[in-house]
């Protein structure tokens, strides 16, 4: 019997063998059809039960499934798995489809979306009605034939060249690797690094060391080697994933993404892409997001030009180096924020040993959200590196399932990531607990040495964590409004709010303990975290909106004209532009958050959650870090209301107003 189709509640990662898959996501499209054709069937009047509430609850089976397949594709895939990801998208799109554009289905949809002022309904039963009607409208439900059909093909087109895009990404990130011998070469390089990079060179029987585009490698790398020509190496290499002149190249996939998503927007009755999606989210349209945008950068700009400029006079004075290169960013602002805050992230990093960073953030937790967390070893896992934990509230009730998978290895892909195996939902009366997991890329522990984590890794185990927590703590009746399920510059504030717990003091003390000595971390170290906190935000804020504008200016036009792209590159990024441009590298051929992710005409988010997150987290300063009723409130509000109603809502119930961006200028230093 194949595993995937049998009912099961933890997700059987051990029964499961690739040739499982396709033969499931078959049949389980089979019975979500049998769904959908019921509620069609269906004799009675179209009400919120046996329609909305029934189209809701549908392809249960296949979203677990699904769930399941394409998390390993990101976590743990291999060229099979790759290649059945290539057949199935199709597949699911056309279902998809079928679904969005069931007449006789959105007959019935409509009918009660219609009708919905005689209904009495809950503020969550009105958005799940909406949210489904809008659905249908926002996906060709009221097209022609002919239309509907030019939306099938741009669909299951779409779906396929963003699975090859990644897997380009993915296999240029692994194709690539560094062999040093001379001593020489690695001088500058944290013992640490060193020691891993020998590691990674034993495992290929090799001598020396081997350096990798794999963050873990890569960033200490740019960040402490002296040997400016290898830091130089390593630059390009990253900057050509996508844009060499062979097999992976992304150049034309990116080109047609765009093209054939302006194609949808356009049938739909949209200006472009981003007027598409951003009708859904709470920026509303682009001219917003980029007064947004505009806004910030006038702010920034000064700041980070002299940054810039301070970080240009040190290269010079340290090494004589009259211009800078993107190669020598990390390194010499890493030299030039120890020379200022004499800070060492070297020394940070004893400090920050990965189980007691885990063990803080559970306790954090804790305190603010009275969660429990205990690792148990009976839970199927899909790679040994992954931890498993059982959560629980005060009075011992069942929360989550959490899975946590930290380190980095062939198959898994860069970055990090939070994701989910089970929604919550309630159904039948039966409150349905999540099953949630967080997918990072943290440096492995060595023979000698445990996994350390640089505070930049820290920060990221906080943000991931906090998605983790919008997914854990979820309280709502239906699964597609439930956790994270929220408008996409929405979905951040929960993850970067809890990342300012890194920079206090109290938060600190809980797990911020040495290695070796199990010694707090020093007052003065945290004096120097916090003022280093806001080091070249001018910088930052102009690196991020320059990704940002880069997405919003690939998505609100019609690229049909664009033939360069690395001229469209140019041209988007010369408000943003410090660094002098590098010929053979773009930045679009390697950008899965737009061409791979969710995030295209959403990258803008981060920033826009960054305005929530301080706003939110200075509520938290004037209350106390730990104070149970803000707490409460940002739970009761923001974690456990997933998108029942509009975002600005529930932040306006947590905050009492609406968010100011002051907050976050402040904390940034740029006023």
């Amino acid at each position: 019997m194949n595993p995937l189709l049998q009912d099961f509640d933890i997700a059987p990662f051990s029964k499961i063998s690739n040739e499982d898959y396709k033969p499931a996501i078959k049949k389980a499209i089979e019975i979500a059809k049998t769904e959908i054709e019921a509620i069609v069937g269906n004799t009675a009047k179209p009400n919120f039960k046996n329609t909305t509430e029934a189209l809701d609850y549908s392809g249960e089976k296949l979203g677990r499934i699904t769930s399941i397949f394409f998390n390993l594709n990101s976590a743990e895939t291999n060229d099979e798995i790759q290649k059945i990801a290539q057949e199935v998208s199709p597949w699911l799109s056309e279902f998809r489809n079928d679904i969005t554009l069931n007449e006789h289905l959105f007959k019935r949809v409509k009918n009660v979306f219609d009708n919905r002022k005689n209904l009495d309904l809950n503020p969550e039963q009105a958005t799940l009605l909406e949210k489904q009607y809008k659905g249908f409208a926002r996906n060709g439900a009221n097209l022609s034939e002919e239309n509907k059909n030019e939306l099938r093909k741009i669909d299951a087109k779409l779906s396929k060249l963003s699975l090859q895009f990644g897997e380009n990404v993915l296999a240029e990130t692994n194709a690539f690797e560094m062999h040093l011998t001379n001593e020489s070469d690695v001088t500058g390089l944290p013992e640490s690094v060193k020691e891993a990079a020998q590691e990674l060179a034993k495992e290929k029987n090799k001598e020396g060391y081997i350096f990798t585009l794999h963050y873990p490698s890569y960033i200490p790398f740019m960040t402490y080697a002296d040997n400016r020509d290898l830091r130089k190496k390593m630059a390009i290499a990253a900057g050509k994933k996508g844009f060499q002149n062979n097999a992976q190249n992304n150049e034309n996939i990116v080109l047609e993404i765009v093209n054939l998503r302006y194609n949808r927007a356009k049938l739909l009755g949209y200006k472009s892409h981003a007027a598409f999606v951003l009708e859904e989210r709470m920026a509303e349209k682009p001219e917003n997001v980029f007064n947004f945008s505009n806004e910030l950068l006038e702010k920034a700009k000064p700041a980070a030009l002299k940054e810039f400029n301070n970080l240009t006079a040190f290269a010079t004075k340290t090494d004589g180096i009259q211009k800078l290169e993107k190669w020598d960013a990390s390194y010499y602002s890493e030299k030039l924020k120890k020379e200022i805050f004499n800070l060492d992230q070297e020394v940070l990093k004893p400090y920050f040993k990965l189980e007691n960073v885990i063990d803080g953030v559970f306790t954090i937790a804790n305190k603010l959200f009275d969660l429990k967390f205990e690792e148990i070893f009976t839970i199927d896992k899909y790679h040994e590196d992954v931890k498993t934990y059982n959560v629980t509230d005060s009075e011992n009730n069942f929360v989550a399932v959490f899975y946590a998978d930290f380190h980095p290895r062939k198959g898994k892909r860069n970055g990090a990531w939070m994701t989910s195996y089970k929604p919550q939902q309630i159904k039948n009366g039966k409150n349905e607990r999540p099953h949630v997991s967080i997918v990072c890329n943290f440096t492995k522990p060595t023979p000698t040495k445990p996994s350390l984590l640089t505070f930049n890794e820290v920060t990221t185990l906080f943000h991931e964590f906090g998605h983790a927590l919008h997914g854990m703590l979820a309280n709502t009746t239906y699964n597609s409004l439930s956790g994270t399920s929220v408008s996409w510059d929405f979905v951040e504030l929960p993850s970067q709010v809890l990342e300012n717990w890194c920079y206090e003091k109290e938060a600190l003390e809980l797990f911020a303990k040495h290695y070796k000595t199990g010694e707090t971390i020093p007052m003065e170290y945290i004096i120097k975290i916090k003022e280093s906190a806001s080091f070249h935000q001018g910088m930052q804020t102009l690196r991020q909106l320059s990704f940002g504008l880069l997405d919003m200016k690939w998505h609100s036009q019609d690229p049909a004209n664009i033939t360069s792209l690395k001229a469209f590159e140019n041209e988007a990024f010369k408000d943003t532009k410090l660094y002098p441009d590098v010929e053979e590298n773009a930045m679009s051929t390697a950008f899965s958050h737009i061409f791979q992710g969710g995030y295209a005409a959403g990258y803008y988010s981060y920033k826009w959650a960054e305005v929530l997150d301080a706003d939110a987290f200075e509520y938290f300063l004037e209350t106390g870090i730990f104070n149970k009723e803000t707490a409460t409130k940002f739970k009761n509000y923001v974690l456990s209301q997933g998108g029942t109603e509009k975002p600005m809502e529930l932040y306006k119930r947590f905050r009492g107003a609406a968010p100011k961006p002051d907050a976050l200028l402040k904390r940034a230093g740029l006023i």
